[in-house]
């Protein structure tokens, strides 16, 4: 379908933290022939006005700002299309409900939620109003990724029963999801909800089945004040900004080292006092660094999932284990920046341009039971999260893509995804599996 077949959408915006960057700049600067970007939403004025100072350095011009107070009001004088969300994980629920009760279609971040309550709300709302949940999972898109579905699809390996997968977060990944909201459990829902939701999702896609049954051991081992301690190491001190211990921490990042980050965050910080610097070895942490998983799923498959967040590279290893023989997929992802912006990085020239889980190896492997291992080509392709930022983003704006592989995820999809991290930590504190099913009705 071209741009030009798509009809024209007005757009809105609530959480204009730097993800919400990615999603102006396409409007912008790609799709400008069939959407519009028309309204900014959040708490903070000063973050909405550095996106604003943004969009017009992307060529577009300033938008409308509105308090989240005022979100209705936006939606309503703005007479919005398309609400999408880009706010802490808390209240994806919150803003999706709203813009479907104001007559307007959501596009939300993953996860779309973090536990059951609100999701049933969502999928209330949805058979309510009419409308629809889009969820970004964009690791579908990615090449490899789509490749590992089109070789199952093909049956080269026959009927699936085990997949394995360790999926491991750098130290400069791990250690930012301590330093920001996300190192709260009741805003974030955990790293199992707002990272591996990425990777459920992905088996889901990838065996194109949903879980049944989850069960977790997990904890905090490495980051904390008391695994800090334990370790010998003493006053680091709260956050980072202006501390004298964190000149030579290789944990420390200053966010006046970058311009946007430091308007963003450190000059909006008398509005809210949301510090995005947080010391990831300072006392509050109540998520989990490790996570030891068995989920079942539909079609009677079994995976083994571990992930930890302070590994000394960024990537996984997946296997898939099935009737006819063996796949193997193993990816190395590109060093993770906590001060790069994902779309723009201030730099010298392209080469120093940051991409988010850019793929620096990928290997994908066919081992039949009874012929010579094979490994499979894979065409590489430039973007976000393996080259699959771009292909979603055209995909979620242009809609009604042809998609042989039915990349695209709506509310079910990205449900099916959150019931994985909701048993997860349900699992932990009981000590039992969970029948995931068991806590939604569709």
């Amino acid at each position: 379908m071209s741009s030009e077949a798509a009809q024209f959408k007005r757009y809105v915006i609530v959480g204009m933290g730097v993800r919400s960057a990615m999603y102006y700049q396409a409007i912008i600067q790609d799709f400008k022939d069939v959407a519009k970007l028309v309204g900014i939403c959040d708490t903070n004025q000063t973050r909405m006005d550095v996106a604003n100072d943004h969009i017009v350095e992307l060529g577009g011009e300033k938008v409308q700002t509105y308090k989240d107070t005022d979100f209705d009001k936006m939606v309503q004088e703005q007479k919005a299309d398309v609400v999408i969300v880009t706010t802490i994980d808390l209240f994806h629920h919150h803003y999706c409900i709203r813009a479907m009760e104001l007559g307007c279609d959501a596009i939300t971040e993953k996860p779309m939620t973090i536990d059951e309550q609100k999701l049933q709300a969502m999928v209330d709302a949805e058979k309510r109003t009419g409308k629809q949940v889009r969820v970004l999972f964009n690791y579908r898109y990615a090449p490899h990724h789509t490749k590992v579905r089109e070789l199952i699809d093909s049956g080269v390996i026959g009927e699936i029963s085990t997949v394995h997968m360790d999926w491991i977060l750098d130290c400069a990944h791990g250690a930012d999801f301590m330093r920001r909201w996300h190192r709260h459990k009741e805003t974030s829902g955990g790293i199992q909800m707002h990272k591996s939701i990425h990777h459920f999702d992905l088996v889901h896609f990838w065996l194109n089945t949903e879980p049944e049954l989850v069960y977790c051991l997990g904890d905090l081992r490495f980051y904390g004040k008391e695994n800090a301690e334990r370790r010998g190491e003493k006053n680091l001190g709260e956050r980072y900004q202006n501390n004298e211990n964190a000149k030579n921490d290789p944990f420390a990042f200053q966010l006046d080292d970058n311009e946007r980050m430091k308007k963003l965050y450190l000059d909006a910080e008398h509005e809210d006092g949301y510090i995005r610097d947080r010391n990831c070895f300072a006392e509050g942490i109540t998520i989990e660094d490790n996570l030891s998983m068995i989920i079942k799923y539909k079609n009677r498959a079994v995976m083994t999932y571990n992930t930890y967040a302070y590994a000394p590279w960024e990537g996984y290893r997946c296997v898939f284990n099935g009737s006819k023989g063996r796949i193997e997929i193993n990816v190395v992802e590109s060093g993770y920046n906590p001060l790069g912006d994902p779309v723009t990085k201030d730099s010298e020239g392209e080469d120093e341009k940051y991409i988010q889980g850019g793929v620096e190896q990928t290997k994908i492997v066919v081992y039949p039971l009874f012929d010579k291992p094979y490994v499979v080509d894979v065409v590489k392709q430039e973007g976000g999260h393996g080259g699959g930022d771009p292909v979603l983003l055209k995909d979620v704006i242009l809609g009604n893509q042809s998609d042989n592989f039915k990349r695209a995820a709506y509310i079910r999809d990205g449900g099916n995804a959150v019931l994985v991290g909701v048993g997860a930590n349900h699992s932990m504190k009981s000590g039992m599996p969970v029948k995931v099913q068991d806590l939604v009705k569709w």
